[in-house]
């Protein structure tokens, strides 16, 4: 992990100057690993930040994730607790973003199965619900998280997460649209409502938002 101690200003969680443990955008985009394995690699640079109200700066000395809801154990997490408490995992996945432009990177995080597992999942429940310190939520199916070993990334062409892309965490949504993939995760709900409809999909972007499927309802 590239460890950095500078000055930031404002946070999403503070007001005050923090440590910051991520590079800046520039410094990850120099960083950064352009193949893996033989496979090319897009650069973070043309991963483009459309979020709903712009990059979040979280204190990671500050930070916590919840996990909470329908778990036998609710747990609240530090950066570190997640970074160093379970195996890493790499993966060569693409971000389809529903504006037309995509990304192939090689990502890497915790299984989210795992950290799930650590919890004890109660029976009743159907999906997961993300929180993201920006407001933003969404959610995936249970079953769709533990069939395909989804990851919750802390690190992206083996530079750690700038905060433009999403430090401390993101959810790597393979299969799905975008807007799935959401940034600056601080909560994980297990939820029974698979009714639940997160930011887009109130606003009538498809809840499934398979690649295969319009992801407009």
């Amino acid at each position: 992990m590239m460890l950095i101690a500078v000055a930031v200003s404002t946070t999403a969680l503070s007001c005050e100057p923090v440590e910051r443990i991520h590079p800046t955008l520039d410094e990850a985009a120099a960083a950064q690993i352009r193949d893996y394995e033989g496979r090319a690699l897009s650069s973070i640079l043309d991963f483009r930040e459309n979020s709903i109200s712009g990059p979040r700066y979280v204190d990671p000395a500050r930070y916590t994730l919840s996990i909470t809801g329908l778990v036998e154990e609710a747990r609240t997490l530090s950066y570190e607790d997640v970074v160093g408490g379970y195996p890493p995992h790499q993966r060569v996945a693409t971000l389809d973003c529903e504006e037309g432009w995509g990304v192939t990177l090689l990502w890497e995080g915790v299984m989210l199965r795992e950290m799930l597992d650590a919890s004890g999942i109660l029976p009743e429940a159907r999906i997961v619900i993300f929180h993201s310190v920006d407001g933003y939520s969404t959610s995936l199916l249970l079953d769709y998280l533990y069939e395909n070993d989804i990851l919750m990334a802390y690190k992206m062409n083996d530079v750690t997460l700038p905060p433009e892309l999403g430090f401390p965490f993101q959810v790597v949504a393979e299969g799905k649209w975008g807007y799935k993939w959401i940034k600056w995760v601080n909560e994980i709900e297990l939820s029974d409502d698979i009714l639940y409809e997160g930011y887009w999909e109130s606003r009538g972007f498809s809840d499934t938002a398979n690649l295969d499927e319009p992801f407009l309802d």
